[in-house]
């Protein structure tokens, strides 16, 4: 499935497709999980959309361990082992699932920005999976700055309203405007089939692409995110974007971050292998 060509890709670029990455069965089985999040929402979840959009944009953290089909899908799936080979290591651990939604109609777009920033991780070794249940076109896809994953960390903002809660304003250097100047970014992105995924680095600045059609926008199993087992908490002045299940800050789903290793010589799994 991963070829040397792509491995690299990941390395010099910070993101990549991965073709067929996941059987109709699994595409299947994400879905209803999402519908299941969609129906049973947990505390966490959100809605990153302003009160007056035509359209809601909902966002869930941290499920697996109450929604089967996320548990089943990450224990059973390619996903840690195509995530631990672009990263270059035999063992990986989950940091969290993320669901996104946006009903048709939404107005709310993503800005430009880096993920790392939001969580209290450090190191290198990361990746994320972005992986939609339903046909992406170009003009709507997840879009990357090729190479902006090799550093340095930038100033991390509220989506809605551009505010610096994570660090203190003027501590990062804020993102160019990208998007006024798109001719000047190396910009990757491609248009996506169910069953496809997107692997690319934490840090590497990304953004959604806002198509005009009226068609809905995809749902996506939107980042899994994972890491080699050396990264670390990061141990900065620094407060998580992302909401643990016991309200309190920091990221990840239990104590930081919960844990799912995966060996790559596909080694049964059992209770005994999920830790905080």
């Amino acid at each position: 499935m991963l070829t040397p060509e792509l491995i690299e890709d990941f390395r010099r670029d910070g993101a990549v497709r991965v073709r067929g990455a996941f059987t109709h069965d699994e595409v299947a089985l994400v879905e209803r999980g999402i519908e299941r999040n969609l129906a049973e929402p947990s505390e966490r979840a959100l809605i990153a959309s302003r009160d007056d959009d035509a359209g809601r944009f909902v966002e869930d953290f941290c499920n697996w361990q109450r929604i089967p089909e996320y548990e089943q899908f990450i224990r059973s799936s390619q996903a840690a082992a195509i995530a631990g080979q672009l990263m270059g290591t035999g063992r990986v651990r989950l940091y969290h699932d993320h669901m996104l939604v946006k009903e048709p109609g939404t107005r709310q777009r993503t800005p430009w920005h880096q993920d790392q920033p939001y969580y209290n991780i450090a190191g290198s070794q990361t990746c994320s999976l972005w992986m939609p249940v339903d046909p992406v076109s170009r003009e709507s896809t997840l879009e990357f700055v090729a190479g902006s994953h090799l550093g340095p960390w930038l100033m991390p903002r509220t989506f809605m309203d551009s505010q610096a809660r994570w660090f203190p304003e003027g501590s990062l250097q804020d993102l160019p405007d990208i998007e006024a100047d798109r001719e000047a970014f190396p910009i990757v992105g491609w248009e996506l089939e169910p069953g496809d995924g997107v692997f690319f680095h934490m840090l590497g600045a990304t953004r959604r692409r806002q198509g005009r059609r009226r068609s809905p926008p995809p749902r996506v199993l939107g980042a899994l995110h994972g890491r080699r087992c050396r990264a670390r908490a990061a141990g900065l002045a620094h407060v998580s974007g992302i909401p643990r299940p016991d309200g309190a800050a920091g990221g990840g789903c239990a104590d930081g971050h919960a844990a799912v290793p995966r060996a790559l010589d596909q080694s049964r799994l059992d209770d005994r292998s999920i830790s905080p």
